[in-house]
């Protein structure tokens, strides 16, 4: 009998080494590296991994030569879900979906599945859960249950046989972490198995034209488990928020070979499951009848479209000998950049406060147009002065107390005159060609003048 050979992989970036060591050398990680048992011998390997990309055998070929056809994307039957996709289901696309437990993954997936049976050939393979309480699930929600094939399994071998004998055009597996190999001997859940069952299910998608959706657990910091390949070697990447005191989830891509990263979705958890919020504006402008110190109404763009969302800020004098800066939705790093601006281009010290700085509905702010509301947030609540109710704003504030443009402006302005707003002040680069009805736009170049339009 051969002898087993073994390799050590990091369990954050993947990276491969002969033996033990205290820390990743590539990412730099401590203690990540985890024993992996080595699997065929190299001739079966190259047999094992072709066509892991899709058809194998081709040959070479120019770019022109290159047949370019459609995309033929299908709708999962949920606008916000497809939003997020890129406009709907690829064949022989394979999908990751994460988020901590409770968040919804089970329940969109399988009205999903069970909306796409009415029309294909689906299987819904679990693996952590029965068949009886997968039914149950399903009649609490008022599903149809006739057409949805179901298998309860956790063999890669088993669910990719009983696939080729279906040949189904949407297959879900839930969850990758409870599936295994029989030539791994490692537990279910290690960083092979994971690793070895999401490539082998990968392939068998490419070379069959199936959609395969991956439902993934989540580390106590939010990111997914599991080994960093994981993410490298599937098409698109989307992770469920939401917490257990808020009837709202929010569904954000992290990768998406087929349409943008930076797409957001919102559903609303009801007793019939999740239903999608096709104005999420709405919701996250549910504000107070008094208007507040602190309270303000940015525009901020998320993949292909606007959304009005509120920021808060609480300045108080602090007792600490270090004031703490806190904020949620937002990055904390930029935060104190800002602050720091504030003090140097704006005129105002607030180095002897506490700020804290809340984003509205559970929303993380990714993009800098926030800056220049939340600077004007923490003036007011540092002055103690409400802010008009109509009053919206975005913009990039730079190192020297300039305020840069952002991106499709246009539409943003549009977007806040549609839900009643009347004042706005933004990047004077941003101010329209011609004027939108029912809308004052102001135009600032400097943080000074941003205050002073403020004040007006």
């Amino acid at each position: 009998m051969a002898k087993t050979k073994t390799a050590y992989v990091c369990n954050d970036c993947g990276s491969d080494y002969r033996k033990w060591q205290g820390q990743c050398t590539d990412c730099g990680a401590w203690n990540s590296l985890s024993e992996v048992k080595l699997g065929p011998t190299p001739s079966n390997r190259a047999a094992k991994f072709e066509g892991y990309a899709g058809a194998a055998g081709g040959g070479v070929k120019t770019l022109a030569d290159i047949d370019l056809q459609d995309v033929p994307r299908f709708s999962s039957g949920t606008g916000e879900f497809d939003r997020v996709l890129g406009g709907g289901l690829v064949p022989g696309s394979v999908v990751l979906i994460g988020g901590h437990p409770g968040a919804g993954k089970s329940t969109l997936l399988l009205q999903t599945m069970c909306f796409l049976a009415a029309q294909k050939e689906a299987l819904y393979v679990t693996g952590e859960e029965s068949l009886q309480q997968v039914a149950m699930r399903a009649k609490r929600l008022g599903l149809p249950t006739d057409r949805l094939k179901m298998l309860s399994e956790t063999s890669v071998e088993a669910v990719c046989t009983a696939a080729q004998n279906l040949k189904p055009s949407v297959m879900v597996v839930d969850s990758i972490q409870v599936m295994h190999l029989a030539d791994i001997s490692s537990a279910p859940g290690s960083v092979s198995q994971v690793r070895e069952s999401a490539a082998y299910l990968t392939r068998f998608a490419k070379q069959s034209g199936t959609v395969l959706i991956l439902v993934g657990h989540v580390t106590k910091d939010g990111s997914l488990a599991g080994p960093k390949v994981l993410e490298h070697m599937i098409d698109c990447s989307v992770l469920l928020e939401g917490g257990h005191d808020s009837r709202f989830r929010t569904m954000r891509g992290n990768k998406n070979r087929f349409g943008a990263v930076n797409e957001l979705g919102v559903f609303a958890m009801t007793e019939q499951g999740l239903k999608e919020v096709s104005n999420p504006s709405a919701i996250f402008l549910q504000r107070g009848e008094e208007a507040a110190a602190g309270s303000l109404v940015i525009v901020v763009w998320e993949g292909t479209r606007p959304l009005l969302v509120e920021i808060q800020a609480l300045v108080d004098d602090s007792h600490q000998a270090n004031p703490r800066r806190v904020a949620v939705g937002l990055d904390h790093n930029r935060l104190n950049m800002l602050l720091a601006v504030l003090h140097r281009h704006g005129g105002i010290m607030v180095g002897d406060q506490d700020v804290f700085i809340n984003v509205v509905g559970g929303v993380r702010v990714m993009e800098t147009s926030a800056d220049l509301a939340l600077l004007l947030a923490v003036i007011s609540s540092f002055r103690n002065r409400a802010l008009d109710r109509s009053l919206v704003v975005f913009g990039e504030v730079g190192l020297s107390g300039e305020i840069r443009p952002v991106p499709s402006g246009q539409e943003r302005l549009r977007e806040a005159a549609k839900h009643g707003f009347k004042r706005a002040i933004v990047p004077i680069s941003n101010c329209p060609a011609e004027p939108i009805e029912g809308l004052r736009v102001l135009g600032v170049k400097t943080l000074q003048e941003a205050i002073s339009a403020m004040e007006s």
